[in-house]
């Protein structure tokens, strides 16, 4: 079985989530410095038009399957995946982790009321992991004061909810800064953290229909949900001509 499925040029962990827990357990143990893309069909458009952010793709450490849109394209193209990975469900195990093993951790991002909720949320849930520091998501792209501020709390894990593309150029444009850890981008993960905002039902997770109870909450959604057929033409049309 090989390690990575390309699905239009963006290099998908071929792992189930138990198998892409254990992996990044192994890094935070070893202190190795990490970066951590949860990839969904919009993420992979985008990186498809912008070759600066294919780039930073590429040069990910581990892309997860987070949308049902990336498990049916990869059956398609006959290199199916285990199973979708989404990434609240995956910093909430790694949570689970910190917790267990006291480790450090920043959090990144999202608006000042749903942060300073996300922190509370966290520190009554994960009660032995440690709070390194954090900070909303409105600043400066290059504002070196946002890199040393996490620099400063020498974390273990850092959580980044600023959307793509914003969340996975910051990691690329500030990681060279830090000897370690675990860098991940994880949109608007902090809102369900928080409580803001509900999660579909489980039974709508286990039909792969968590997008479209998103966008029966969030009908604004709608233009961003158009990249799902778009993506899924690409990579009919990318089949095509590699047969």
């Amino acid at each position: 079985m090989p390690e990575k499925v390309s699905i239009l040029g963006v290099e998908f962990d071929n792992r189930t989530k138990s198998g892409t827990i254990e992996a990044i357990h192994d890094k935070i143990n070893e202190n190795k410095k990490t970066f951590i893309v949860t990839a969904n069909p919009e993420i992979v458009m985008h990186a498809v038009r912008d070759t600066n952010y294919m780039r930073t793709l590429q040069n990910a450490d581990h892309i997860i399957a987070d949308g049902s849109g990336i498990i049916f394209a990869a059956k398609m193209l006959n290199n199916p995946l285990p199973e979708r990975v989404p990434g609240v469900e995956l910093m909430r195990d790694l949570l689970r982790i910190a917790n267990e093993d006291k480790r450090t951790v920043f959090f990144l991002g999202a608006r000042e009321e749903v942060i300073i909720k996300t922190v509370e949320n966290v520190k009554r849930d994960y009660p032995n992991l440690i709070i390194g520091g954090y900070h909303h998501g409105f600043f400066k792209e290059d504002d070196p004061k946002i890199r040393e501020m996490v620099k400063h709390a020498n974390p273990d894990l850092v959580f980044v909810a600023l959307g793509f593309p914003k969340q996975e150029n910051w990691i690329q444009n500030n990681y060279h800064a830090f000897e370690k850890g675990i860098f991940m981008g994880v949109g608007g993960s902090f809102e369900i953290l928080a409580g803001t905002t509900k999660r579909a039902p489980l039974i709508w997770r286990k039909l792969n229909l968590e997008w479209l109870h998103r966008l029966m909450m969030q009908p604004s959604r709608w233009k961003r949900m158009l990249a799902i057929p778009l993506f899924v033409k690409s990579v009919w049309r990318d089949k095509k001509r590699k047969n």
